[in-house]
Order: structure tokens, then sequence, then C-alpha cells
């Protein structure tokens, strides 16, 4: 079988953990519809290559406007990725960054970590929950439970959260071994945690709607239609959602 093969096969097995937590995912959806219900914002946020799931539901054809992405360029890649491994686990980070992010009790935060065990997730967590927020993680519970907290308080992001899921992958993320090399080739979690983020929020909408509350969703801007829509919801959320 080809190494493309055998990565199909990888990412088949681990969608079926993610469709095994069907409970997780209505309980989920309940806290997002929820908070919408009542004005409030879903926040989303990772480090490293889980900032990518933060984008995933922000500013998104067919997501939800009220999301509020947390996107610092020294916790992201694209600046100095081997920088942001150094930022992510450094403690009381978070806490500067939150201070322009006015939670509530109203809000829920999504958090994307892989191994759930750096520092800046941790604490964003832990502020969260202090905040009256419901706090919902992404992880790999495989590998979080091989490897220790490194945040002060010895707990890890599965610990903290409100509600976590499991994305299924291996330790490490990588999922083909290939003969003659040491490490493996094929991430997964990109895969199965934003088959896990859209489930939510799709699950949300309905029940929004079940409950008779139409909600504000961001269309394709390279449709005619979608367009104007868009600048609508652009216009109302300018000034309370930061990076819009």
């Amino acid at each position: 079988m080809k190494a493309y093969q055998r990565y199909f096969e990888q990412v088949q097995s681990k969608l079926q953990i993610v469709f095994g937590q069907k409970e997780k995912i209505e309980q989920a959806a309940d806290w997002v519809a929820d908070c919408l219900a009542n004005e409030g914002f879903i926040y989303t946020s990772g480090t490293g290559h889980s900032h990518i799931f933060a984008e995933e539901i922000f500013y998104r054809a067919g997501g939800f406007a009220r999301v509020v992405a947390i996107l610092d360029e020294a916790l992201m890649l694209h600046k100095d990725a081997s920088f942001s491994t150094e930022v992510e686990r450094q403690e009381g980070y978070a806490a500067t960054l939150l201070e322009e992010f006015p939670l509530s009790e109203k809000d829920v935060f999504i958090i994307s970590s892989n191994s759930g065990r750096n520092t800046v997730s941790i604490e964003m967590a832990m502020i969260a929950k202090e905040k009256g927020a419901k706090v919902i993680v992404i992880t790999n519970l495989k590998h979080t439970q091989s490897v220790t907290s490194r945040h002060p308080s010895g707990k890890r992001l599965l610990e903290i959260a409100d509600l976590y899921f499991d994305n299924g992958g291996e330790i490490g993320d990588a999922s083909v071994a290939l003969e003659g090399l040491d490490f493996k080739v094929g991430a997964t979690s990109t895969s199965t945690g934003a088959v896990i983020l859209q489930s939510i929020m799709v699950q949300a909408a309905e029940n929004l709607i079940q409950r008779g509350i139409v909600p504000e969703i961001f269309s394709s801007s390279n449709s005619d239609e979608g367009e104007e829509h868009n600048e609508n919801l652009i216009v109302k959320y300018k000034g309370k959602i930061k990076g819009l």
C-alpha cells in the first residue's frame, strides 16, 4: 500500500473517533447556541499550528458572525515560527493578551491544543473560567496523556476544560511510518479538529433556528448576494470584534 493510501486510512480511523463523540458535540452546540441567544461571543484560540482552528470559524462563509479569534502574531507561525514555541510556554503572557478581550459569563471559549501542555493555552482556559465563560478544548488524548504539564499548576488543558474533545491523533500528531525515516509523517489534527469545530457550529445553528432565532451567518464574499450581506455584519461588529 502506498504512503498516501495509508494516510487516508489513518485519517478515516481518526474521524471514527470524532464521530463517536456525538454527545459531546451536542453539549457543545447547546452551549454555543445559549451563548449566541444571550448575545455572547464565541472566543477561539490556539498556538502554533493550532491557531488554524481559530481562523477556521472566524469570518468564515457559513460561520457565525459573533466569533472572536485571538490571533497573536507571536503565537503564530508566519512571522517567527520557532519563537512561537518559546512564547507559548511563557507564564503570564495569556493574562496580558486577554486584557484586550472582555470575556464574560455569556461567552464560550474554544481552545485547540494538540499536546494540551503549554502554559499560554492553559492560562487562557483558567482566565476564561474565572470570567464565567464555558471552556471547550480540542486536544489529542493519546498525546496529552503521555506528557506532563508545563504550567506551574501541573494541570493539562483537558483537566481545566468544561468539555474536551479527542482529535484521535497519534503521539506527535504524525501518523505514517516510512522505512528509512526515523520520524513519522502526515499529521492528522487539522483534518479532525476542523470536523469537530464545524460539527459544533452547524448543530448550534440548527438549535438556534429551532428556538425561533435566525443566527447571523457570513456568506461567501465572492458571491454577488454574499458581499452586501457580509458588509452589513461587518459594519455592525467592526468595533466589537478585534481583527474583523
